[in-house]
């Protein structure tokens, strides 16, 4: 594998071009985006250390399908992609993890797809931000967990598949309520029981994160 840095802003790929290698993150935060119908960039899902990004096909070429963007400086690890396919035919229990890899993205994706849009914006939200947490979240103590990473209202719109008035709406009531805190570009979780409450409001997929990296203590 060889080291690959960006700054933050910076573009790792973009949609569209030929997927040559697979990157694994070692260091930092990356946000995924796709085009919309509208022709306007939203945000699929936000990386962070030790999650794999990239595209890579097996004997045929393959296109990156999303667009990825370094939040804050990043660095990654890019193995090609004719190395690791020699490495799934050598090591049969990579192959395994990887196949497992898949299958819970897929879950996830279904979970998200099958009534994702019907169920309200506080929903949506609620669970989002948990998966956020999970990932990248700084436990503070009283303090709340912090979502270590610049979210702008855009990103938590586009992982919503809402707009960015309605998520200030529900930001704003959970603020004055002592649900949540945040600021111009952090969200910190004080009421994690009522988010998980809301998340899972007549319907469980929202919440399931099995098998991410556990919370950091500050």
């Amino acid at each position: 594998m060889t080291r690959c840095s960006w700054g933050a802003g910076e573009t790792l790929f973009r949609a569209g071009e030929g997927a040559d290698a697979l990157y694994i993150i070692a260091e930092g935060r990356v946000r995924l985006s796709q085009r919309a119908a509208d022709g306007t960039e939203r945000a699929t899902d936000i990386l962070g250390p030790s999650m794999p990004l990239g595209a890579v096909g097996v004997g045929r070429r393959t296109v990156q399908r999303e667009t990825a963007e370094a939040l804050v400086d990043t660095c990654a690890l890019r193995i090609e992609q004719a190395v690791f396919h020699q490495i799934l035919l050598e090591h049969p229990t990579v192959a395994v993890r990887v196949v497992e890899a898949v299958t819970d993205r897929l879950s996830q994706l279904q979970n998200e797809t099958g009534g994702w849009m019907t169920r309200p914006v506080a929903a949506r939200l609620a669970a989002v931000l948990l998966r956020l947490s999970v990932r990248l979240g700084r436990d503070r103590g009283h303090r709340g967990i912090l979502l270590d990473v610049p979210l702008c209202r855009a990103d938590l719109a586009g992982l919503t598949g809402s707009t960015p008035e309605s998520v200030s709406r529900v930001l704003s009531r959970w603020k004055e309520e002592a649900i949540i805190d945040s600021g111009r570009r952090w969200v910190a979780l004080l009421d994690v029981e009522h988010l998980r409450r809301t998340a899972a409001e007549g319907w469980d997929g929202a919440v399931a994160v099995a098998d991410e990296p556990r919370l950091r203590s500050s």
